[in-house]
C-alpha cells in the first residue's frame, strides 16, 4: 500500500490510521478542499465583522456609559472575551490552506488565546444570564449591591483561563507521516483531546441549561406582569436562547460523534460515515464561530440607547464636525444605568 493511503486527516487536524478503517480507503481530498476554501473565507467575514462590532461596543461604553453598573462591566467583558476568541481565527484560517508554519511557541499560544477565549465567553454570557434573571425574577433582592461583586468578572476571567490551560500543554506542532513538510498544529494525545472534547460538551450542556432556565422564568415573571416593552423583551430573549443554541448545539454534537470514530466504535468508523461527519463538523464550525460576531447584535444593537449612541458615532466618523460647535451629548446622554 502507498503510503498516502496509510493516513487520513480528519477536519481537526488529527490523524486516523486508515487502519482503523477496515477494507475501505477514505480519500479525504473533497472534504480538505471544501475546508481549505470555505472556511478560510468565511472565519475572515466573521473576524471582519467581530472587530466592528466589539470594537463599536468598547468605545460606547468607556465614551458615553457607566462602567460601574455590573451589566455594563459584563458586557466590556464579553467584548473582551469575544475578541480574543476572534484573534484565533485568522490563524486557524491560514491553518486550513497552508497547515500550520508558525512554530511549536506560536502554536500553544494561539490555542490558548483561542480557548481563553471561548470559555470566557460562554461563561460571561452565563453570568449575564445569572443577573438579568435576579433583575426581573428577583428585583428586591438588591444583591447586585453586596461586597464582592466587583471579583464576578475576575472569576469568568479565572473559569475560561482554567478551562484553556490543557490545550497548550498537550498541543504541538506534528508532521504528517506521507509528508514531512506539512506541519499540524494538534494534540500530541488521543486521550486529552477526547477528554477536552468532552469538556468542551459539558460546559456547552452547562451553560445552556443555566440559560434555559433563568430565561424561561424570566420569560414567566414577564407574561405575569403589565410591562410596557414586554412584547420587545420576550423577542429579545427568544432570540438570545435560539442563536445560542442554534449556534453551538450542532457543532458539540458533531464533535462529540467523532469521537466515537476515535473510539473505533462500529459504523462511526465507516467511510461514508466520517464523510459526512467531516462535511457536517465544517458546516457546525462556521455556524458556532460566527457567534462572536453576532453577540455585539443580540445583546447590544438591539438597545435602543445603544443605537443612539452608535448614530452619533458614525455621524461624528462621516460628518465633518464644525468648530463653532462643542459637543455636548456626551455629558447629556451619559447614563447611570446600562446599555440594555
Amino acid at each position: 500500500m502507498d503510503s498516502t493511503e496509510n493516513t487520513v486527516i480528519n477536519t481537526t487536524f488529527t490523524y486516523i490510521d486508515i487502519d482503523t478503517l477496515p477494507d475501505q480507503l477514505c480519500y479525504k481530498n473533497g472534504v480538505a478542499n471544501f475546508g481549505s476554501i470555505v472556511i478560510p473565507l468565511f472565519f475572515s467575514i466573521v473576524v471582519l465583522l467581530s472587530l466592528l462590532g466589539n470594537i463599536l461596543v468598547l468605545v460606547t461604553l468607556a465614551y458615553y456609559e457607566n462602567l460601574k453598573s455590573l451589566t455594563n462591566i459584563f458586557i466590556l467583558n464579553l467584548a473582551v472575551s469575544d475578541l480574543l476568541f476572534t484573534a484565533g481565527l485568522p490563524f486557524w484560517a491560514c491553518y486550513y490552506i497552508w497547515g500550520w508554519t508558525l512554530g511549536d511557541v506560536a502554536c500553544k499560544t494561539v490555542s490558548f488565546v483561542f480557548f481563553v477565549g471561548f470559555y470566557s465567553s460562554i461563561t460571561f454570557l452565563m453570568m449575564m444570564t445569572i443577573q438579568r434573571y435576579m433583575a426581573v425574577v428577583h428585583p428586591l433582592s438588591d444583591w447586585e449591591k453586596r461586597q464582592g461583586m466587583a471579583l464576578i468578572p475576575v472569576l469568568g476571567w479565572l473559569v475560561g483561563i482554567s478551562a484553556a490551560v490543557p490545550a497548550p500543554i498537550f498541543s504541538s506542532v506534528m508532521s504528517d507521516p506521507a509528508d514531512v513538510s506539512q506541519l499540524y498544529c494538534e494534540y500530541n494525545s488521543t486521550t486529552m483531546e477526547l477528554s477536552l472534547i468532552y469538556l468542551q460538551n459539558v460546559v456547552f450542556v452547562l451553560a445552556f441549561s443555566v440559560m434555559g432556565f433563568c430565561y424561561t422564568r424570566i420569560l414567566q415573571t414577564i407574561v405575569n406582569t403589565r410591562a410596557r416593552k414586554k412584547h420587545r423583551t420576550i423577542k429579545l430573549i427568544f432570540c438570545i436562547v435560539v442563536v445560542f443554541f442554534f449556534g453551538w448545539a450542532p457543532y458539540n454534537l458533531v464533535i462529540f460523534l467523532q469521537t466515537f470514530t476515535a473510539l473505533n466504535v462500529e459504523y462511526f468508523t465507516d467511510c461514508d460515515v466520517t464523510h459526512y461527519l467531516d462535511y457536517a463538523e465544517h458546516v457546525s464550525k462556521l455556524l458556532a464561530f460566527s457567534h462572536c460576531c453576532l453577540n455585539p447584535v443580540f445583546y447590544v444593537f438591539v438597545a435602543v440607547k445603544f443605537r443612539n449612541y452608535l448614530k452619533e458615532i458614525l455621524q461624528k466618523i462621516f460628518q465633518r464636525a464644525t468648530t463653532t460647535k462643542t459637543p455636548q451629548t456626551r455629558t447629556n446622554a451619559q447614563s447611570l444605568g446600562s446599555l440594555y
